[in-house]
């Protein structure tokens, strides 16, 4: 029937939104599955993935995703001031001021090196379970394995908890550095100081971006992005004095046509906000890929208390229900999200046959690639978003500390694999 996966994803939405309230245990599971489907239909409508932005860069020249990413970090942070300003106890926030030290650098490694072997990251691999299930689908079994297997260390060892730095309030959190604590002078309670510092790094980052892609253009070697070229052609307006609400242009306007990076960058850092607003905490991604591994092991007679032994984490999150963590649901419904996107855009055709086969080199690559975030996330205590994004954009240094080991680790990760596949 013509047409069926875009009547499927409105009715999928519509399930999603009327139905979802019944089924799931809270009203704050409910607003984690929005915030979550919102995610995952901008993530894929603005082409959009945290691992792009070291991938891109080294197998195409462009930087402009990293550059975009540098946006979006620094209007996240200036917009979470409205929260951190005025809060009586900042302690009420679940601010993700994580620790540095040898964990985090090695974590940060770990992770770009296996984002580069499975072109994803932690959020990157819900939304190519829509797009690339045969790679998504490896990398999230042994990214879980990873996450399981690195409970134990996360939660036994000082060079994973204790930090190397710290500041007043940071060792209120995980004992990292709360980089506002450096200028309560400013007359702001040290926020305008934090603003400022966050635009230089951000500015830095662009900047170095900017000269690595030049030096690419220059060398010849630079050869773009196929998505980004989509995402900038501009819109005709020669089709207006036809205007129509029900013509396929529209329809494709409103549904299909891919946003820029830039209004990707906006969404999610609005999403962000209100993800701060709303649970006064940051966004958060892989630790319940452990969860999910340790639940399935249940299913073969594994108690869940000998799996709480081996984790250090509370036998109710592999006894209880699927649905009984916040971040399984909110994760539930990036994925969700990114199926919205594709069926109503109709291109779920067109995603499902141009999907590579698999190899056993391939496969490889994708499971170790899929283990190598899964427990570099318990060494720095998040992913690209719980290490990164969520970090920098409540002021803790450790984000800023992970994006330099990440790209280091993503640009090895990527000389291997060229290697590998050479």
């Amino acid at each position: 029937m013509k047409n069926w996966d875009k009547i499927f994803g409105f009715i999928l939405l519509a399930v999603l939104i009327f139905g979802a309230p019944f089924v799931l245990p809270t009203n704050m599971h409910y607003v984690r599955l929005l915030i979550g489907l919102a995610m995952g239909y901008i993530l894929s409508r603005s082409y959009t993935g945290f691992a792009g932005s070291v991938n891109r860069a080294y197998n195409t020249g462009s930087t402009k995703l990293m550059r975009t990413l540098m946006f979006m970090f620094l209007i996240t942070a200036i917009a979470n001031v409205a929260f951190l300003f005025s809060a009586k106890n900042i302690t009420d926030y679940d601010l993700w001021i994580n620790p540095i030290n040898l964990g985090l650098l090695l974590g940060g490694l770990l992770f770009g090196f296996g984002m580069s072997f499975s072109s994803c990251c932690a959020t990157g691999t819900l939304t190519d379970l829509v797009t690339d299930l045969p790679r998504a689908g490896i990398t999230l079994i042994f990214f879980c394995v990873g996450v399981f297997l690195g409970f134990p260390v996360q939660s036994t060892q000082s060079w994973v908890q204790k930090s190397w730095f710290t500041s007043t309030t940071g060792s209120k959190f995980s004992n990292g550095v709360y980089m506002p604590d450096w200028f309560k002078w400013d007359g702001l309670n040290g926020y305008l100081g934090a603003i400022v510092l966050t635009a230089i790094f951000a500015g830095i980052g662009v900047y170095l971006s900017y000269l690595y892609e030049k030096k690419r253009r220059n060398e010849s070697t630079y050869s773009g992005v196929l998505s980004e070229r989509m995402q900038d052609k501009p819109l005709s307006d020669e089709g207006i004095a036809d205007y129509s609400l029900t013509s396929p242009t529209n329809y494709d306007v409103m549904f299909k046509r891919p946003l820029t990076l830039k209004q990707g960058a906006i969404g999610l850092a609005f999403l962000f906000v209100l993800l701060m607003g709303l649970t006064k905490s940051g966004w958060g991604a892989s630790t319940p890929y452990g969860f999910w591994f340790g639940k399935v092991l249940t299913s073969f007679g594994v108690s869940a208390g000998s799996l709480a032994s081996f984790t250090n984490q509370p036998a109710a999150v592999f006894a209880g229900p699927w649905l009984a963590n916040g971040v399984t649901v909110q994760n539930f419904g990036i994925l969700l999200g990114t199926l919205v996107y594709f069926t109503t855009a109709g291109l779920m055709s067109e995603t499902i046959h141009s999907v590579p086969s698999l190899t056993v080199k391939s496969s490889t690559l994708y499971a170790i690639g899929g283990f190598s975030m899964g427990f570099g996330t318990r060494l720095s205590n998040g992913c690209n978003v719980g290490a990164l994004y969520s970090p920098i954009a409540t002021f803790s240094l450790s984000g800023w500390i992970f994006l330099i080991v990440l790209v280091a680790g993503g640009i090895i990760g990527n000389m291997v694999a060229k290697r590998v596949y050479a």
